[in-house]
């Protein structure tokens, strides 16, 4: 297994599981605000910011990249999410001239205190992007505060995915495979939609309200639900939490309490310094940290996310 991102390097994975939507027109950013949790109407060109969109019951249809440049909005999310995400835009757009079209790209990330010289230098705050030119190719980069550890995506024309991979690779990023890449996301508590977010739950389950959300602003779908459990001390049935293991598990692995199942893996890897870990969602009969629980019938503890705070200094979560 290669060497994970840490202190003195970085490593390189390719998101072949992301795309990109370009939202146009001269309301774009009046009516994403209107339709994402977090504050889109504030945001610059070359600013960004993480944002969810829900349906009106508060269920997750999406996690977003907001990207917003001088000509688009640049909504990056799981490939297999878009067709989702644009039809719920189209369906709320009603007459507003904002206008959906599939940006084609390849979507690479690289992580670790050395990413920023390997990608043109540092930017700003989380979701700072520019325009920047890899292995001859101009490509988009981003500070993503997404990624398990500081790091940045990199928004490359699919024809030269290849090229900016070896200028990358060749810079000295260590490539990344996708089990250690899962394993960092749980020592750092970085739940990603498709294998731990779904439609299923809420924001609040999440432990991404801080980061995807804006208290400050006005009406948006799904506001409701998310304000409904604010006003509640945000208290769900069930939460995503961390699982300290004896023995290795799997994503859907059960998490039982006195023989009863109270919640499943959602993503599970052998960490170096912790050894066996996994996180899952929990219900809240047994989510405090500490609790002791089962994990396909094995000794387990509960634990707060993130697991770790110092193999992996991340950004600030805003």
């Amino acid at each position: 297994m290669s060497a994970p991102a840490g202190a003195e390097g970085a490593s390189l994975v390719l998101l072949g599981e992301r795309g990109v939507l370009a939202v146009t027109g001269p309301q774009r950013q009046k009516f994403l605000h209107a339709m994402l949790s977090n504050d889109v109407a504030a945001l610059a060109p070359g600013q960004g910011c993480l944002a969810a969109l829900m349906d009106v019951k508060g269920h997750l249809l999406a996690l977003l990249r907001v990207l917003v440049a001088e000509d688009a909005i640049l909504l990056e999310t799981n490939r297999d999410r878009l067709p989702v995400v644009e039809a719920t835009l189209v369906r709320y757009r009603v007459a507003a001239p904002v206008r959906f079209a599939a940006a084609p790209s390849s979507v690479l990330a690289v992580l670790g205190e050395a990413a920023h010289g390997l990608v043109g230098g540092e930017l700003g705050p989380p979701q700072a992007h520019a325009r920047r030119t890899l292995g001859g190719h101009e490509v988009r980069v981003a500070r993503a505060s997404d990624l398990p550890g500081p790091g940045y995506v990199v928004h490359a024309p699919p024809e030269a995915a290849g090229a900016v991979h070896g200028a990358l690779a060749a810079g000295g990023a260590l490539p990344l495979d996708r089990a250690e890449l899962d394993t960092l996301r749980v020592e750092r508590g970085r739940p990603w939609y498709g294998p731990d977010v779904t439609e299923d739950n809420l924001l609040h389950e999440t432990g991404l309200l801080a980061e995807y959300h804006s208290h400050s602003k006005g009406c948006y779908v799904g506001q409701e639900v998310v304000a409904r459990l604010e006003g509640r001390g945000g208290h769900v049935s069930r939460a995503l939490r961390g699982l300290r293991l004896e023995a290795k598990a799997a994503a859907g692995s059960s998490i039982t309490e006195g023989g009863k199942e109270v919640g499943r893996v959602t993503t599970a890897g052998v960490s170096r310094a912790l050894g066996p870990i996994a996180m899952g969602y929990v219900h809240r009969s047994a989510f405090a940290p500490g609790t002791a629980v089962q994990v396909d019938g094995r000794p387990a503890t509960v634990a707060a996310l993130p697991l770790v705070g110092d193999l992996l200094e991340s950004p600030p979560r805003e």
